[in-house]
């Protein structure tokens, strides 16, 4: 409204363009005074004038996907003491809004009833007690320019961190077998002591060679019903969150490599530093930090098989952190320097030079 006064005044007036919009030119007067004059606004301005660059940090620094309640508790993480109808108010004044969730979706399950199907062990309780106790796996796919890339997830139950994934060109049980691999690579050693892998009926998920896989790592086998959203709803919330949160927003596609590497920094955005409701609004990696550190000793906590520290470039360290490291070891890290050099297949590095 200030705004209107002003680019108007110049050709009808103060008074004449106040009058037609209603607003009493002192009040018009007293605002341009506060602008020349900062210390005569109000508290609340004052404080408005502090907040609203540091929502839009938090806001810029999550994705843009991040709604009222999240600034709000990420605000409230970092220290700051503010209401969350105050974050409302001036995320409405900035034009701010968080992702929302599509409809839209494909089917990516592929039944075949010829294969044997586990029994369903889960029964929708989608709860699990500590790390490494219930394993939910599912795909999705994005459309890109030169036709779809399918992305497999593997996600842990307790702290919702994703574990596994894989990017590929094909649906085929290559791309759900390579998520797997690096799940167990990532977080199993030794006995996995009753983990139950749960999934949908898609053939990829009960092929021989995945079922031989899953039985070899001493992981039990779960599978729900066929189109039923329901049997693996929390697999179907990581898919709808990854959609909304970086294809969606981000897109269009050029193909597989620009959605692998999209899909990598947001795995690690997503593990470290996205802020889950369910878990208590902290990351995924926090909530099983803290329950190591209330049930285990510090010896005996479980130790990354690589620590993302010793290395010095932050492209490598994010690979690391991701979950990709259990196929670093094959690549002289030391000697690549620069992220154009490597070519990253959801965990599998090649040396480009």
């Amino acid at each position: 409204m200030i705004a209107f006064i002003d680019e108007n005044r110049d050709a009808y007036g103060v008074e004449p363009v106040c009058e037609t919009i209603e607003i009493a030119p002192a009040t018009y007067y007293e605002h341009k005074r506060q602008e020349r004059e900062p210390q005569r606004r109000s508290a609340r301005a004052k404080r408005d004038e502090t907040l609203m660059p540091e929502i839009q940090r938090v806001f810029d620094a999550n994705y843009r996907v991040y709604g009222v309640r999240k600034v709000w508790k990420q605000l409230l993480r970092e220290g700051f003491t503010v209401a969350k109808c105050t974050v409302r108010r001036l995320m409405r004044h900035m034009g701010l809004r968080g992702a929302t969730r599509g409809k839209a979706f494909a089917v990516t399950t592929i039944p075949d009833e010829l294969l044997a199907h586990p029994r369903d062990l889960v029964e929708r309780d989608f709860t699990a007690t500590a790390p490494n106790r219930l394993w939910i796996a599912d795909m999705t796919y994005v459309k890109t320019r030169v036709g779809f890339v399918y992305v497999a997830f593997v996600t842990d139950v307790f702290s919702r961190r994703i574990v596994g994934w894989r990017a590929s060109r094909s649906l085929e049980t290559g791309l759900a077998l390579d998520a797997l691999e690096q799940a167990i690579w990532n977080r199993l050693d030794g006995d996995p002591d009753g983990l139950i892998h749960h999934s949908d009926h898609g053939s990829q998920y009960l092929s021989i060679r995945y079922t031989e896989r899953l039985l070899d790592a001493g992981i039990n086998p779960s599978t729900g019903s066929v189109g039923d959203s329901y049997d693996n709803a929390m697999a179907e919330t990581i898919n709808g969150l990854y959609k909304t949160e970086v294809i969606h927003r981000r897109g269009p596609w050029d193909g597989l490599d620009d959605v692998e590497y999209a899909t990598l920094e947001w795995v690690d955005w997503f593990n470290h530093r996205r802020i889950l409701q369910p878990i208590g609004d902290i990351p995924p990696a926090e909530y099983e930090a803290n329950y190591y550190r209330q049930t285990s000793p510090a010896r005996d906590r479980p130790q990354s098989p690589m620590n993302p520290d010793r290395f010095t470039a932050p492209w490598v360290r994010l690979l690391v952190s991701c979950g990709v490291q259990g196929f670093l070891t094959s690549v002289p890290i030391g000697f690549v320097s620069d992220p154009c050099q490597i070519h990253v297949r959801s965990g599998c590095l090649l040396d480009r030079r």
